[in-house]
């Protein structure tokens, strides 16, 4: 970056500034270049000559999802990665590991350290040698347990003017509530008694962007996670950063803001560094944030999973395709996080406008059937409708039957279509090892998404992965194997063009392009357990299918018409 480049993009930021709190933004500007120099030397500008390529993925795990007795967790996750994934897996985000007092590590207590329990930052340091991190900035609120809220509540400058006091009889009935909770909690100042605000719970108080010390202060835990190897930062909740009474609270025109200037102060400090949005929505409100590619470099594609998770039980993928028809294309330098399980359960708002609400119940009901749980969220009328699914991705796709001859091959039937399209994949490590719902977890942490954050011993996840008549080896292996199989292929390159076709509610289909037009792949899969065949469209840019390959048998195909078995995927190419 040459020095008109950077006095642009500084000149920017003082804009966003002013926009965000006027004249006070003068002094945010001088602020953040003194928070600059701090990490000039520690954080490398590195411009690389592609943003992603088709070998981009991301490992979602918890930092103790894997454990052993003699070690601690995050020394045992880098064994095992660098043991089993070091040639499938590109980057591993670690699921905040900073102390914290609840939501699994999403209540931070200090934001600049590592849990004990987890091990230090030169474990997480270790990871970062062989792979690349993702890390999560917590941003929305913090723990009642951290320093920051302690000094507010004994009213020690500057942390007692970092969170939101609101009158109880204030009314706030615009805000939206991803949680049936109360809104405020009351909490016992020096000053007295106080309410705060608690969007998600009573121990995670949100803390007051419309001061702009709060953002600066966050600026520079940004900046402090990409010294530390951060390449993609995760804004959790982000949606709900801003609060303006007489509002619903949500994707404010500030909130938006915010990640523009986050994007502008990476693109200063640490161009090769992306920023990842976390909202879980309806979909026009979640691609909101790739702005004019000026805001997020990714979004999460919250609709996929639940999409994926109703075409396969109900053998009709036509909700699936038309929905993946009329996706409108990623702005310019921006992709989507293509998923179909997270650390948290499966969020039902994205169908919103997709799906009709008796389907959605539907869905939720299937997946009562199958041991989950149906987590529910306010409405302004009083009501309230399921807003997640909490079970495991294997679990939702088992039939039921305890002689079920196609759980593993509809498992990776769905897996294989989130590799396919276009965007980065990203591999919930629970998937990766088929783990079914433990609810031993449920009962010991007495929450519903713990069904899905089962905790392997290290020895046991070997053994099973040892036993290759195990659902968790099969799973694995040829997990792996399509894995390696999509990171060779240009055409799976996230700027690799996607053309969606409708051949019919039993099958889904698409074509990927290469961004220079030398390689296209044909993704089709079988939603259904029987054998079908598909006349292929008239208009693939691969032309007729006869001869061509299939990347994952490595079988040439013999007609122009398509044989699917129950749940198979094919990759064409010639």
């Amino acid at each position: 970056m040459n020095d008109i480049e950077r006095r642009e993009i500084l000149a920017r930021l003082h804009d966003r500034f002013k926009r965000l709190y006027g004249e006070t933004g003068k002094l945010c500007i001088r602020r953040l270049k003194l928070i600059l120099g701090i990490y000039e030397d520690e954080i490398p500008i590195i411009v690389p000559p592609q943003r992603w390529t088709s070998a981009d993925n991301v490992l979602i795990t918890y930092g103790d999802s894997i454990r052993t007795t003699d070690e601690k967790p995050l020394a045992t996750l880098n064994r095992f990665l660098n043991d089993h994934l070091g040639d499938v897996i590109d980057t591993v985000h670690i699921l905040p590991f900073f102390p914290w007092s609840s939501d699994d590590g999403f209540s931070v207590i200090d934001y600049r350290k590592v849990d004990q329990n987890l091990g230090k930052w030169s474990d997480v340091d270790a990871i970062g040698s062989n792979f690349r991190l993702m890390f999560d900035l917590v941003l929305n609120h913090c723990s009642k347990r951290s320093d920051w809220f302690h000094d507010y509540l004994t009213g020690i400058a500057p942390e007692r003017y970092y969170f939101i006091e609101m009158a109880p009889g204030t009314d706030l009935s615009q805000v939206t509530r991803p949680r049936t909770s109360p809104l405020l909690t009351k909490v016992t100042t020096r000053s007295g008694e106080r309410w705060v605000w608690t969007t998600f719970s009573d121990d995670q108080v949100d803390l007051n962007f419309a001061n702009p010390d709060v953002l600066l202060e966050f600026l520079d835990i940004l900046l402090f996670y990409v010294a530390h190897g951060a390449h993609i930062i995760r804004l959790d909740a982000i949606a709900y950063l801003w609060k303006q009474i007489g509002t619903t609270c949500v994707h404010l025109p500030q909130t938006h803001e915010v990640v523009k200037l986050m994007r502008d102060l990476l693109n200063v400090a640490a161009p090769q560094s992306l920023l990842l949005t976390e909202t879980n929505v309806p979909h026009e409100q979640n691609i909101s944030y790739f702005g004019y590619g000026d805001e997020a470099h990714i979004v999460y594609n919250f609709s996929l999973p639940p999409l994926l998770l109703h075409a396969l039980t109900t053998g009709d993928g036509t909700t699936l395709t038309q929905w993946a028809i009329t996706q409108p294309e990623p702005a310019a330098g921006c992709t989507f996080l293509n998923f179909t399980a997270s650390h948290d359960g499966i969020g039902v708002r994205p169908l919103e406008g997709i799906l009709p609400p008796e389907q959605i119940a539907a869905l939720a009901d299937h997946v009562r059937a199958r041991g989950g749980h149906v987590s529910e969220k306010s409405n302004p009328d009083g009501t309230s409708s399921p807003y997640e699914l909490n079970i495991t991705y294997f679990s939702a796709l088992a039939n039921g039957d305890e002689d079920d001859e196609h759980h593993v091959k509809r498992f990776l039937c769905s897996q294989a279509i989130a590799l396919g399209l276009r965007g980065i994949p990203a591999i919930y490590i629970h998937s990766l090892t088929a783990t079914e719902n433990d609810y031993d977890n449920v009962d010991r942490r007495g929450y519903p998404r713990a069904i899905n954050r089962h905790q392997w011993d290290d020895q046991r996840l070997r053994d099973r992965l040892a036993d290759s008549h195990s659902a968790t080896a099969k799973v694995f292996d040829e997990y792996r194997r399509m894995i390696r199989v999509r990171r060779a292929q240009p055409a799976f390159s996230p700027d690799a063009s996607q053309q969606v076709f409708d051949v019919g509610r039993r099958a889904f289909l698409f074509e990927r392009t290469s961004p220079e037009g030398r390689q296209s792949i044909v993704c089709t899969s079988n939603l259904t357990g029987k054998r079908i065949t598909i006349d292929p469209p008239a208009n693939l840019r691969l032309g007729p299918l006869e001869g061509a390959t299939d990347l994952l048998t490595g079988r040439k195909i013999e007609s122009d018409k398509l044989h699917l078995s129950p749940y198979q995927t094919r990759w064409l190419t010639r």
